[in-house]
C-alpha cells in the first residue's frame, strides 16, 4: 500500500488566523468591520480560550457546546465559534468534530481563495486519515476544480480511485500521467506504475507494459523476475529461444538453482557451443553447484564433455572457417561468429557474424541480429548494440528479448 501524507493540522489553522495552543483573543479581534460576538458568546469563548491555553482542549470544546445552545446567534457569531471549535478539535485529536466545524466555516462564504484552497486540502487529508473516501475524494476534487495547483492531490485522488476499485479510472490517469512524464523526460512515479499494474492484472499485454515501465525506470529483481518469467506464455513465443532467455536470465543473476545450470549448459551444447557451456559449467562449480550431492558424477561428465567438445571445435576451425566462408547463405558464419563471441574473441566473432547478416538467407535473420546485439554488449560496445537491438523485429519473442537486453543496457540491474 503507498503511503500518504494525512491532515496537516496546521493548515487548518493557519487557514483561518487562529491557534490551537494559546487563549482566544478578545472579542474585537473577531471582528469583521462593525461585526462583533454578543457578550454572552465572548465570555464563553474567552473561558474555552483559557481551557485550550492550559491544553485542556476537551474542557475547552465543552464550553463551545455551551455556546451553541445560546440563541439567535448571528452567521458570524456561528463563524467563530465553529473556527474555534474546529482549532481545539484538531488540537485534541477529534478529527470528526474538526471537520464538522470547519465544513461550517466553508460554507459561510467568509474565506478567501487562498484559504479556501487550504481548507479543501486539509479536510481531504483529514477524511482520508479517517478512511473516508468519498469525502476525501470530493474536497480534493473541489481543490483541483477550484484552481489548486498542488500534484499531490492528484497523487492522492489516484491512490483514493485504487483504494475504492476504480480500476479503469486509475489506469487512463496514470497511463496519461506516464507520458506526460516521459515526454518531459522525468521517470515516472513507481507507485504510479505499481498501481498500474495491479490495476492490469487481468490484461496481460496491459500488465506487462506496466512491469517493462518498472523495470526500466527501476531495475529490481523481483521486477525483472516477473517479466523474464512471463515471457514464454506470450502468444507466439518460441521455444528455440530458451537459451536466449537464459541468457538474459544469467546476466540479471537469475541463475541460481541446479536445474536452470544444467539446462542452460546442456542447450549451449545442442546450440554448438561448448565454450558457453565450459563457462556455464565452471560458474556452476563456482558457485557450489556443480560437483556436489549425488549428481556429483554427472556434473564432471557435462563438464569433461564440454570440454571435448570444446577442443574438437578448435581442432576443426580451419575447415569450419572455410566451409562458412564458401557457404551460399550467412547461417555458418552467423554461427562461427557467435562461437568465437562465446569463447571471448569478440571482434573475430562479430565481424563474422556481420559478415554473414550481410550475405543473407538466413533462416532467423532476426536472431542473427539479436546475437549480434548481444555481443556488442558483451564486448563493452553498448551503442554499437543498442542500434542493432532497436532493429530486431518480429512476434516470437526475439523482438522482446532484444527490449529487455536494451533495457538492462541502458538501466542495469544492481546485482
Amino acid at each position: 500500500m503507498i503511503k500518504f501524507r494525512y491532515a496537516r493540522f496546521g493548515v487548518l489553522i493557519a487557514a483561518l488566523g487562529l491557534s490551537a495552543v494559546s487563549s482566544i483573543a478578545p472579542v474585537p479581534a473577531f471582528a469583521q468591520a462593525t461585526e462583533t460576538v454578543k457578550a454572552s458568546i465572548g465570555t464563553l469563548l474567552h473561558e474555552a480560550g483559557d481551557l485550550a491555553k492550559a491544553k485542556k482542549y476537551k474542557d475547552a470544546l465543552a464550553k463551545l457546546h455551551d455556546a451553541d445552545g445560546i440563541a439567535g446567534k448571528t452567521a458570524y457569531e456561528t463563524y467563530v465559534i465553529e473556527s474555534t471549535r474546529g482549532s481545539y478539535a484538531m488540537a485534541a485529536g477529534d478529527k470528526d468534530t474538526a471537520v464538522k466545524a470547519y465544513e461550517v466555516v466553508v460554507a459561510s462564504g467568509r474565506l478567501s481563495g487562498t484559504q479556501k484552497l487550504a481548507m479543501y486540502e486539509a479536510l481531504g487529508d483529514t477524511y482520508y486519515s479517517l478512511n473516508n473516501l468519498p469525502k476525501a475524494s470530493a474536497w480534493f476534487g473541489r481543490y483541483l476544480s477550484e484552481g489548486g495547483e498542488d500534484p499531490k492531490i492528484k497523487d492522492m485522488m489516484t491512490q483514493i480511485s485504487f483504494q475504492s476499485g476504480d480500476c479503469s479510472k486509475v489506469s487512463k490517469d496514470i497511463t496519461a500521467n506516464v507520458k506526460a512524464e516521459e515526454k518531459a523526460g522525468h521517470a515516472p512515479a513507481e507507485r504510479d506504475l505499481q498501481m498500474l499494474a495491479n490495476c492490469t492484472k487481468n490484461d496481460k499485454t496491459a500488465y506487462v507494459a506496466a512491469i517493462e515501465k518498472l523495470t526500466t525506470y527501476y531495475p529490481k529483481k523481483e521486477y525483472w523476475k516477473d517479466l523474464l518469467n512471463r515471457l514464454p506464455a506470450r502468444p507466439g513465443y518460441s521455444e528455440r529461444l530458451l537459451l536466449d532467455l537464459y541468457r538474459l536470465k544469467q546476466e540479471l543473476g537469475q541463475i541460481t538453482v541446479l536445474n536452470d545450470y544444467m539446462e542452460m549448459s546442456q542447450l549451449a551444447l545442442q546450440a554448438g557451443l561448448p565454450a558457453e557451456a565450459q563457462r556455464i559449467i565452471d560458474q556452476g562449480y563456482k558457485a557450489g553447484i556443480f560437483g556436489v550431492g549425488p549428481e556429483a558424477a554427472r556434473h564432471q561428465r557435462l563438464k569433461d564433455l564440454a570440454a571435448k567438445n570444446a577442443a574438437a571445435d578448435l581442432k576443426a576451425l580451419p575447415q569450419t572457417t572455410a566451409e562458412a566462408i564458401g557457404a551460399t547463405d550467412g547461417n555458418a558464419l552467423v554461427n562461427l561468429g557467435f562461437a568465437y563471441v562465446t569463447s571471448g574473441q569478440f571482434p573475430k566473432g562479430i565481424d563474422l557474424m556481420q559478415q554473414g547478416i550481410t550475405k543473407g538467407n538466413l533462416s532467423h535473420p532476426e536472431d542473427a541480429k539479436l546475437h549480434l546485439g548481444i555481443a556488442y554488449l558483451w564486448s563493452g560496445k553498448k551503442a554499437d548494440a543498442v542500434k542493432i537491438l532497436k532493429s530486431v523485429q518480429g512476434t516470437d519473442g526475439t523482438a522482446d528479448l532484444a527490449r529487455y537486453w536494451i533495457i538492462e543496457a541502458n538501466h542495469p540491474l544492481n546485482k
